[in-house]
């Protein structure tokens, strides 16, 4: 079920979440066993330091930009650019400017 959202409206990701000094904002739109779907944004120089989680996880920059780390090595992305951190590998995010992403996690079938 998507939430927080209305529904058969035209929206933007990007519109959904506002920055705030000092901190990282997230809005979560859909949340199961099996995915979850939420919205970031990050002010410049704020963190998700590095961690592990059970799914693949894709990460779509929709402004700004941010550093992502997956197993010691970084990458760079823009607004409109995508990358996957695969399940059970350590990431970490780092806003490099503000920028917003949406995080599409996808968990494993029990």
């Amino acid at each position: 079920m998507i939430r927080n959202i209305e529904h058969g409206a035209v929206f933007s990701f990007v519109d959904q979440v506002e920055y705030q000094p000092g901190r990282i904002i997230s809005r979560t739109f859909a949340q199961t066993g099996y995915h979850s779907l939420t919205l970031f944004s990050f002010d410049k120089g704020e963190e998700i330091g590095t961690h592990e989680s059970s799914g693949d996880a894709l990460i779509t920059v929709l402004d700004g930009a941010g550093r992502i780390t997956i197993s010691g090595r970084e990458y760079l992305l823009h607004a409109g650019e995508s990358i996957v951190m695969p399940a059970n590998v350590p990431h970490a995010v780092y806003a490099v400017e503000r920028f917003k992403m949406l995080l599409t996690v996808f968990f494993p079938e029990k």
